[in-house]
Formats: structure tokens, C-alpha cells, sequence
């Protein structure tokens, strides 16, 4: 049985369908609340596995979630000291970013809605997303994006849309990044569409009637978004 160290920002964003395949799997799941006041475990040993989940607020927020400091520090310690598995989603991938070196700079426009993804050629030979080909479409719900990584000769872009070129980075061959949401389940949208940070976000960028249609097209095409998310899922535990 594995156990796997879950960093989460906000309730409402738990693994999701990746969590429901680890459960089917009997793994164990701590899942540590920071928006909360829960702390991450001092002896990460335990673990075999990090996910670093989104959230509502920016990597930069550090005076108003001053937690934020120690999990970079936590990060830290488990990709570039440990070099231990790691996923990290819209929030966790602008985690990573930043811990390995890079920005995270305002997104020009936001991505919001089911989007496409250009997988690059370095993704043909990576072992999580190799069978990921050609563009894919996946949920975005995003403000901000990683940039400025290319000085960190350990990291490589696997997938780029038209306006983020860091949608999915890894680090060495443990660590890796995605800045769209492929842990969605099919009531995910209208669950998001709850929290105020991410309903201002979306009527902001496409008018103020826009959840229903975004539901409507991430449920089009749910079942292929979650069969990615299996195939991720199952390339995972390779690395584990």
C-alpha cells in the first residue's frame, strides 16, 4: 500500500478522480488542509508520493498565507533534496515553478474553459505522458502561469497551449507540473463555480453566464479527460 502526502489550499479541491483511482487501489491519503491551519508532517520519509493541489490563492501571497513560505520549503526538501515523486496542479504546478527557479507572472488572457494543449516532442519519450499525443483538450481555470524556467537546465516543457508555454514541465524525471486541471470529475465545474475567487475569475474573462456553458462542455468531454487522467494516474505508479 502506498501513502501519499496530499498538500491542499482550499476543501473543495482534493485529488478528485485521481483520488478516486488511488482509493480503488487501497493507497492511503494524508491530506494536509493548509488554508486550514493543518500542518505538512515533519518526517516526510513516510511517504511515497507528494500532491500539491490548486487553490484560490498566488504563490506570491505569502503576507496574507504566511504557510505558504514553509510548504515552498517542503517542496524544496522533497523534489531537489529527496528527488521523490511529485504532482502538482494549477496552484502546485506554480509551486514548483517557483521553487525550481522560474516566475509566476500574471496570465495574458487567463485560460478559462476546456481548452487545447500541445503536447511537445519531449513528451513522446516521457514515461507519464508518452501515450498523451498530439493536443488534448483539458479544463483551465487559470489567472497566473510559471515562466522563466529556462535556466534550470533539469527541467522540460512536455505541454504548451497558445498563450502558457509551461502547461506541463517536469523536473528530472520525479517531479512534474500541470497547469490545467486533470483531476476533474464530472460535477467539478459547478463545484468550482461556488468559490468566489474562481466565479470572478470566469465571469471576468467570459461573461457573467458563462459557468452553465463551461459544465456543459467540460461534461463533452469528461470521458475522454477522464481516461487521461487514468492513463496519467497508472504511468504514476511507475515512479513510485
Amino acid at each position: 500500500m502506498k501513502n501519499i502526502l496530499v498538500l491542499q489550499h482550499i476543501a473543495i479541491e482534493d485529488p478528485g478522480y485521481i483520488k478516486d483511482l488511488m482509493e480503488e487501489d487501497g493507497w492511503q491519503l494524508t491530506q494536509i488542509e493548509l488554508d486550514e491551519g493543518e500542518t505538512i508532517p515533519e518526517d516526510l520519509s513516510v511517504f511515497d508520493a507528494m500532491l500539491c493541489m490548486g487553490g484560490p490563492m498566488d504563490t506570491w501571497m505569502e503576507d496574507e498565507y504566511p504557510w505558504l513560505i514553509e510548504e515552498k520549503k517542503r517542496i524544496r526538501e522533497w523534489v531537489v533534496e529527496m528527488g521523490k515523486p511529485f504532482l502538482g496542479f494549477c496552484l502546485g504546478c506554480q509551486l514548483l515553478g517557483e521553487v525550481l527557479g522560474g516566475k509566476v507572472v500574471k496570465s495574458e488572457p487567463p485560460e478559462i474553459g476546456v481548452l487545447d494543449i500541445d503536447m511537445t516532442q519531449a513528451a513522446q519519450q516521457d514515461v507519464l505522458f508518452a501515450e498523451y499525443s498530439g493536443t488534448i483538450k483539458a479544463v483551465q481555470w487559470h489567472s497566473w502561469e510559471v515562466r522563466d524556467l529556462e535556466s534550470n537546465p533539469e527541467v522540460t516543457i512536455l505541454g504548451s497551449s497558445a498563450s502558457t508555454e509551461y502547461q506541463i514541465f517536469k523536473y528530472r524525471d520525479s517531479a512534474y507540473a500541470v497547469q490545467f486541471h486533470v483531476e476533474v470529475r464530472a460535477d467539478t465545474v459547478m463545484q468550482w463555480g461556488c468559490v468566489p475567487e474562481y466565479r470572478a475569475a470566469l465571469e471576468s474573462s467570459l461573461g457573467a453566464d458563462a459557468l452553465d456553458g463551461f459544465d456543459r462542455s467540460a461534461r463533452q468531454h469528461m470521458p475522454e479527460m477522464n481516461r487521461l487522467c487514468a492513463l496519467l494516474y497508472e504511468n504514476f505508479k511507475r515512479i513510485l
